[in-house]
């Protein structure tokens, strides 16, 4: 079975940072893309960044680029989401996802059919 499992979430004042961390098992991880989601309150889910193993192709949205970095350490099959810079706005329950398309299709969350819980990041001003 795949299993995704965010962590590292929490409470962090506006211009901190915090780096989530995406464990990966069940899976070949070079054959899926992975990606990072957010919703926040009242919003729909929308991609913040994805990153595809086998090409390193990264993907970021507009609002998270040069705040946020994504990674991969191919030994613990994790993935990371470095976030800087943290602004209110960025609050939201952040999620991990994984397609099996191998290389990057796109940041809708209708791509990716693997989820895992989410953890929740929260910006104080």
């Amino acid at each position: 079975d795949v299993q995704l499992q965010a962590s590292g979430g929490g409470l962090v004042q506006a211009g901190g940072s915090l780096r989530l961390s995406c464990a990966v098992s069940g899976i070949t991880f070079d054959d899926y893309a992975i990606g990072w989601f957010r919703q926040a309150p009242g919003k729909e889910r929308e991609g913040v960044s994805c990153i595809s193993r086998i090409d390193g192709t990264k993907y970021y949205e507009d609002s998270v680029k040069g705040r946020f970095t994504i990674s991969s350490d191919n030994a613990q099959n994790t993935v990371y989401l470095q976030m800087s810079s943290l602004k209110p706005e960025d609050t939201a329950v952040y999620y991990c996802a994984a397609d099996d398309a191998r290389y990057f299709t796109g940041s809708s969350p209708t791509l990716y059919p693997y989820w895992g819980k989410g953890t929740l990041v929260t910006v104080s001003s």
